[in-house]
């Protein structure tokens, strides 16, 4: 396998050497750090309503990655439990709420009652869920969000039914894409009809969230959600499809440059590579982040053995990360290895113009450069182990 060699350029040393001479450096490192700590306090509230019966609360335990009987889910059943609004939190990120709301489609509702009732100021958006067509109660509620200035998402549930009945009635004929875009087709005239302008269906199962229209509708999502809930959404959304996978590897790709900085920042003696105590802690709690984001932890991975019928040995065998027996220094700094570290000839002389003034930048540099080399190749090995196993677990080849 060839080297891997990663470029320090003039912008890189330029971003440490303006952090460390506007700031004095303990107050460079609580900035860093304060700035990563905000980024797991940003919360995500989603309030999920629909019909009596429609399958609400098993798209709130779905959206959170459980099944209905794991702990922590919500309560599910024919007929209505939810009679005010219950938030549940996600397993890995209690900065994201996900809000089972009453029921709709009573015969006296009245859609901008019900929504003071769930106080609608708190959600970042709305998931409007109908299991068969949208009714009058349904669009009385998306134009009354909107009148709000908020965000709704029309979403058909139980489409696994569907397909299963249409299966067993024409057994020789059944197309799947052509029953899909039936069913969304009838749902977005059924909008139409009742006065909702272009309306927009998401087709979902919960029992099969990876299936159908789920990236269509976390890409919605990401558009319309605030910059900085995006990255939020993305974490915190089930690695059940390629799609998701690639954009959590992409979302988590973001703050490498900062991780790395802070290490640059911690650096204060200046001798190559890493500071290895202070390095391997910000590395470490950085690469946890990855398995827990990706599935790929102990807890999760003994989830997906219950759903899929498989053993963790099997999962564990497709995982190749040199870190996969296990995250400590050893597995850690094998990451550096094989990394070559180039320094761009025009960047050369500037360095050395800058060591009279920052006795640091040297040491911050080279430390700058060899955690950011290290992550890089820690999350692209996570975020292929993470593809592998999620093929495996839906038994289907690329």
């Amino acid at each position: 396998m060839m080297d891997d060699f990663y470029m320090i350029t003039q912008e890189d040393l330029e971003d440490i050497k303006e952090s460390i001479s506007t700031q004095d450096l303990p107050t460079a490192v609580n900035t860093i750090k304060e700035f990563l700590e905000k980024q797991d306090h940003v919360e995500l509230n989603v309030g999920v309503t629909g019909e009596s019966g429609s399958g609400k609360s098993t798209f709130v335990n779905a959206f959170r990655g459980l099944g209905d009987e794991d702990e922590g889910s919500a309560q599910t059943g024919p007929v209505e439990t939810t009679m005010e609004p219950e938030a549940y939190f996600h397993p890995k990120y209690k900065n994201v709420k996900v809000w089972d709301l009453p029921g709709i489609g009573t015969p006296n509702f009245k859609a901008d009652e019900y929504l003071k009732l769930v106080e609608f100021e708190r959600y970042d958006f709305f998931i409007i869920i109908a299991s068969d067509r949208f009714r009058e109660c349904h669009t009385q509620l998306a134009k009354e969000i909107m009148r709000m200035g908020k965000t709704f998402y029309f979403v058909r549930s139980k489409i696994d039914s569907s397909i299963d009945a249409e299966k067993k009635s024409k057994k020789k004929s059944f197309d799947q894409k052509k029953t899909l875009d039936i069913i969304r087709e009838d749902c977005e005239n059924g909008l139409r009809k009742i006065g909702i302008e272009d309306p927009i269906v998401f087709l979902i199962s919960n029992f099969e969230l990876g299936n159908y229209d789920l990236n269509l509708l976390q890409e919605r999502m990401e558009q319309e959600l605030p910059q900085h809930k995006r990255r939020v959404l993305m974490l915190a959304l089930p690695n059940i499809t390629l799609e998701i996978n690639e954009k959590k590897k992409k979302a988590l790709e973001e703050n490498i440059g900062k991780v790395a900085l802070l290490s640059a920042l911690v650096a204060s003696v200046p001798i190559p590579g890493l500071s290895v105590i202070a390095d391997l802690a910000i590395v470490t709690r950085e690469i946890e982040t990855y398995y827990s984001t990706f599935g790929l932890d102990d807890p999760s991975l003994q989830k997906l053995c219950e759903r899929s019928g498989k053993t963790i040995e099997e999962f564990k065998s497709l995982m190749k990360s040199p870190l996969s027996g296990g995250i400590n220094p050893a597995s850690i700094l094998s990451l550096a290895g094989a990394a070559s570290l180039v320094v761009a000839e025009n960047t050369v002389e500037y360095a050395v113009s800058l060591v009279p003034l920052l006795g640091t930048l040297v040491a911050g540099g080279m430390s700058y450069m060899t955690v950011s080399t290290m992550l890089k190749r820690a999350l692209n090995d996570i975020a292929e182990d993470a593809r592998n196993v999620l093929m495996a677990s839906v038994q289907t080849e690329v």
